[in-house]
This record gives C-alpha cells, structure tokens and sequence, in this order.
C-alpha cells in the first residue's frame, strides 16, 4: 500500500484549485439509473477511488459510464438490478442505487454497503422510507432485496427521526419517478442536496424545497439526460484553509462556494486566522498564534463532521484548552492516538474530546483509519517537527484529488511512497 512522507515546519503558500465535491459527484452519478433517455454529463467531476468505484459499479449494473478530463459522461440502461458485494463494500454511496433501481425498474438487489468505519451507519431510514412508498424489503444474505408494487413506488409523507443525506438523496430520486406526492420532513439541508435537486431539475423532475427541512416531490413518468456542473467541496476547501493555518501560510483557494463554509470561517477568525472571501475565492493567512476555540458538530448548516478531526489538529497546537464535541458519528475519534504519537496533548471520554495546546508536534509513524482522519493526520505532519510518514492512504484517495501535488504546488515537502 501507498504511504505518504511528510517533512513538516514549512509555511504553505500559494493558490490552489478546488475540485468538485465527492458526496455531490456520488450521488449525481447515481441519478444516472434514472434516465430513460439522453447522457447525463457532470462537469468538474473529482478524480478519486470513490468516483471510480461508483463509475465501475454503474458499469456493472449495465450503464455505459466513463470519467474523462474531469468529466463523466453516463447512458443507457441496466441490463441487472444487483449490485454485487464486490463493488458496493469498497464504498458507502453504493447504497444511492437503491432508490434510483427501485422507483425506475421496480426491483433492486443491493449488497450493504462498506466505506469508512466510523461507526454505524444504518441504512434503516432508507428502508423505512422506502416501505412507506410501497416498497416490500427484505434483508437477506448481507443483501437489501427489494421490490415495488406492479404500478411501481407512491408518493408518501416521510418523517426522519433523525436526518441523514444519504437516507434524504436517496429519497429525493426515488420520488422522481414515483406515482403522486412525496413529502420529506426532517430532510438534510446540504448544499450537497441543493446540487442533486438541480440536476434532477434539469431532467426533468419537479422538486421544491431543497436545502429546506421539507421537501416536496411531485413524481413525473420519465426524466431526460442533461449537462450539470458538481459544485466545489466544501470539505475538501475547509480542509485546506486549516492546512495553511496550521502552517503559518498563505493560500488562496479558488472555485470555492464561501457561503457553504460560513460556520468553519467563524471557527477560523475566533482562532485568530484571517479569512477572506469573494465570490469563488478564499483567503487565508496566518501568524501562528492561535486560540482555542470549541466546536460542536452538527448537521449543516452548523460545524461539519467532516472537518473535526482536521479542527482538532488545529486546536492541538493552540495556545490555550479546547473541547471538540463529536454529535454526528459515535466513533470519529480514531484519528486521536496518531495524533498523540506526534506529541499531542488530548483526552477523549465517549464523544467528547479536551484538547490541551502543545508548542508543536513531531514527527512520527502514524496510519490513516478513514477519509478525514487522513487528511488530519497530513495537516499534522505539515504542521511538526521533522519527518512523518503515513500510512494506509488508500483512504486519502478516496475524497481528495491530486492531494500531494496540491500541496507541493504551495510549498510542502510530502511525497508518495509507491509499495
């Protein structure tokens, strides 16, 4: 397996290009499964394992798909309603075919899903929701099996206990092409889910209130295929903005949308960072004098669970105590012991962190668990003393583009060991 060497204590500077959002590009290429005519082209599609993964899984399922120059170009028809374990367990998303087989083709056959271990991440609410439009559900053999009434999936009122974007997206494309109304309450309000409402928008669906807690789906008989541009990532902008925070340096980052990074700019300008924005630009500047700063996670438009571990290897070389508190995922400290391998000063107890500012961190060996924690573990490494090399980077790939060369471009010292 790959590995990264680190040489950490130089100041980032320079401009770097944001690639389009992973958790939009997923489940946009997802909604592929719902053409019945046409070519569904995403522009500023991410070059990631993810992407691929989800290309191959839709070319298995029978669809013609392709990602080139950063975009993907997808047709035709399934020619099987399974997707097979081998493909689904290498990522989570797998799950978004669901809803697109079902409400088009009436059955699905779809293996569990695998990604990152983060704690658990059931699929109940997809299958609950499902179940209210129609749906008869039965899990057999780690696979959820699926089939629609005969005049296929109904609108129906779908309250989520609690909100899940994936559980919402999933929804949303089922509704697309379901007989009637369906109503969402409780639904996700990520930019990610405005971006789907869009592209379905464009072909042809009718949906109202994304990016609201209630969305409304009115079904319609077929959808065409469209040209959609993937909005910038968000997490992929937040975590480079810490980056060079961290590192005392400079960056501008362009293709950005600042307005989806509202509650991470105000964690950043209380720690004493300088942000600036206007229109699809960033900019950061730091002096190295940090204050801690507590962070709450929450669903958006609050503080991202997918920048914490990055905030907290921010904060672990602030100049006073902090505390990280985890509501999304029950399991997200995992990036902790590496970091205190490097001479960091944290406590967890359940999902509470306390974060102790140290002087600086230090080079060492340290291993990748998941997506974000791996990039974390990169901004720590950029950030301390001497050399690090990290390990099991398999999951950086997963959601971040060209990740060493970007860095590189702006001064860093990493390179990738190839195994």
């Amino acid at each position: 397996m790959d590995s990264l060497k680190v040489t950490g204590g130089i100041k980032l500077k320079g401009k770097i290009k944001i690639s389009g959002a992973k958790n939009s590009a997923l489940p946009l290429m997802a909604c592929s499964l719902l053409l019945s005519k046409g070519e569904l082209k995403l522009d500023s599609m991410p070059n990631l394992a993810d992407t691929r993964f989800m290309s191959i899984l839709l070319s298995s399922l029978g669809m013609t798909s392709r990602i080139e120059n950063n975009i993907a170009y997808i047709s035709g028809e399934p020619k099987t309603y399974i997707a097979e374990y081998d493909i689904v367990r290498k990522m989570r998303a797998s799950i978004l075919v669901l809803g697109p087989l079902l409400t088009r083709y009436r059955i699905a056959k779809v293996s569990l899903p695998g990604g990152c271990s983060i704690g658990t991440r059931p699929v109940d609410l997809h299958i609950q929701a499902f179940e209210k439009m129609g749906a008869s559900i039965l899990l057999k053999d780690g696979y959820i099996e699926a089939k629609a009434p005969k005049k296929g999936l109904h609108g129906a009122e779908i309250i989520f206990p609690k909100i899940s974007v994936g559980a919402t997206e999933n929804i949303i494309m089922a509704a697309s092409l379901a007989n009637g109304i369906t109503r969402i309450i409780n639904a996700a309000k990520e930019p990610e889910i405005i971006d789907l409402a869009n592209c379905l928008t464009k072909m042809g669906a009718l949906i109202k209130g994304a990016g609201n807690s209630e969305i409304i789906i009115e079904g319609v008989k077929e959808l065409k295929g469209c040209n959609h541009k993937v909005i910038p990532d968000r997490i992929e902008a937040g975590s480079f903005a810490i980056a060079a925070a961290i590192t005392n340096g400079s960056l501008e980052l362009y293709n950005c949308e600042p307005k989806h990074l509202e509650s991470l700019s105000k964690k950043l300008i209380n720690a004493g960072v300088n942000w600036e924005s206007k229109k699809d630009i960033i900019k950061i500047t730091s002096d190295g004098n940090l204050k801690p700063v507590d962070v709450q996670t929450a669903e958006y438009p609050d503080f991202p669970t997918d920048l914490q571990a990055q905030f907290m290897t921010l904060m672990s070389v602030a100049n006073g105590n902090s505390e990280i508190i985890e509501n999304i995922f029950e399991n997200r400290f995992m990036h902790v012991p590496e970091l205190l391998r490097m001479g960091a000063n944290i406590s967890v107890n359940g999902g509470v962190a306390k974060v102790s500012g140290v002087k600086n961190l230090k080079g060492a060996q340290i291993m990748a668990t998941d997506l974000r924690a791996s990039i974390s573990l990169v901004i720590a490494a950029l950030k301390a003393e001497g050399e690090s090399y990290i390990s099991r980077i398999y999951h950086l790939d997963r959601g971040y583009e060209k990740i060493e060369q970007k860095f590189q471009d702006c001064g860093a010292n990493i390179e990738r060991i190839m195994n």
